[in-house]
């Protein structure tokens, strides 16, 4: 009888996948974990009086709303509620259908600061070579009168000491732009499904470490607590630079802008001062981050085409192999002759032993990291096993969002659609 190799392709194809799968999720482990040094620190729950100047600057409060009906009056209360003593609210209703005015209307009428809120209404059409949401900023900004703009969300809610905390952090460092990274409300469960592996592929491209360093081009920052100085903003022109007025992805471009003209740009754990839900069910989730997934990239269309390979690699494959490989060894027990062995065909030859540590290597850094994540968002553990899901999802996502961004065919959001390119 000849000799079996040991070492046969199936074998190599075998270890080659586990090597890589532990080696990936090691470096993403010490590519996105804050350091010590410089970890994103849970700020004060209310600002220090010291840190301010004599004179408190006065805050513009910039929220930009299009059909929002579920989500404004929680975020327009929640601003007016802030423990900072000067400040403005100026709510940029960019033509909303739904219910948005008229609770707007009743905000200004009834509520206790509504000397503080300014509804702006645009009723024109968008004008060209503008996107929604850097036009209705631009607009709220021309009439802002604060020192400092702070640009939030229709989707957040803001504990009274948000606004206060990050001035001060401001003012004592000396940053010219601060952003919060926000409490991800995930009460349904497709959001606990998804956000987490959307929240992998963020910190993987942006590490929080450096987008903290002065010296890496990495700049993000989060849309839902933008503080920038008005002059800076000014400065740079704002969201009427030719460069950031049709950006779908305007947190990002604004903090690339910033950090590459030589600003100061930091970003913070801001959990327990900002919360966001910013989707509801798949549908919702889907058709969000539809727009961003392939915009959003830094690796351009090769990087794109690496995803949509890997992706099921390190999300599926963990999974799948191990149970493919259990099912076709207790098959080989059935079979005549192989009871004693409890081996595959001799081609083969994985024994008892090797698939445990197959499934072990597979599985163990996988769930390692993806509860850490889990953890970070506050979803249960048992979630991490639908990681599965969440690949499989995710792989559609950024397959349409690059089909149609390439093609031409644009993106859709707020019913208004883009034919923005890959930049």
């Amino acid at each position: 009888m000849k000799k079996q190799r040991f070492w046969s392709l199936s074998r190599l194809l075998l270890w080659g996948h586990i090597v890589g799968i532990v080696t990936f999720y090691l470096a993403l482990w010490l590519r996105t974990r804050p350091p010590k040094e410089e970890r994103l620190q849970q700020l004060p729950p209310a600002y220090q009086a010291p840190f301010f100047p004599e004179h408190h600057p006065l805050v513009s409060i910039i929220l930009p709303a299009r059909d929002e009906e579920r989500n404004i009056r929680r975020c327009v209360e929640s601003l007016l509620a802030q423990d900072y003593d000067n400040y403005e609210v100026i709510v940029v209703d960019d033509g909303s259908t739904d219910a948005t005015p008229h609770i707007l209307d009743d905000l200004l009428a009834t509520h206790p600061r509504r000397n503080r809120l300014y509804v702006l209404r645009l009723r024109d059409e968008l004008p060209e070579g503008w996107a929604g949401k850097p036009h209705a900023i631009h607009k709220g900004a021309q009439e802002a009168r604060g020192s400092w703009l702070l640009f939030t969300d229709a989707d957040t809610w803001h504990a009274p000491a948000a606004l206060s905390t990050a001035l001060a952090r401001a003012t004592r460092e000396q940053i010219d732009m601060l952003s919060y990274g926000t409490q991800q409300e995930l009460p349904g469960f497709w959001e606990k499904v998804v956000m987490p592996l959307a929240y992998m592929g963020i910190m993987m491209q942006y590490p929080p470490r450096k987008i903290n360093d002065p010296l890496s081009s990495i700049a993000l920052a989060n849309g839902q607590f933008i503080l920038i100085r008005r002059s800076v903003y000014d400065i740079l022109g704002g969201y009427a630079r030719p460069d950031l007025r049709d950006t779908l992805i305007d947190d990002r471009d604004l903090a690339h802008i910033v950090k590459w003209s030589g600003f100061r740009l930091r970003m913070f754990d801001g959990r327990d001062l900002v919360h966001a839900r910013m989707y509801r069910g798949l549908r919702d989730t889907w058709r969000g981050w539809l727009k961003n997934a392939f915009l959003g990239s830094r690796g351009g269309n090769a990087f794109t085409l690496l995803q949509l390979i890997g992706l099921p690699m390190i999300s599926i494959v963990p999974f799948l192999l191990p149970l493919l490989l259990w099912i076709r060894w207790l098959g080989t027990r059935l079979v005549p002759g192989k009871e004693q062995t409890g081996t595959f065909p001799p081609c083969t030859k994985i024994t008892p032993a090797e698939l445990g540590a197959v499934t072990l290597l597979e599985l163990l850094p996988l769930l390692a990291y993806k509860n850490w994540v889990d953890r970070e968002l506050r979803v249960p553990w048992y979630y991490a096993f639908t990681f599965p899901l969440a690949g499989a999802i995710f792989e559609g996502i950024v397959a349409q969002s690059a089909w149609r961004v390439l093609t031409g065919r644009g993106v859709d959001w707020r019913g208004r659609r883009y034919f923005k390119t890959k930049a």
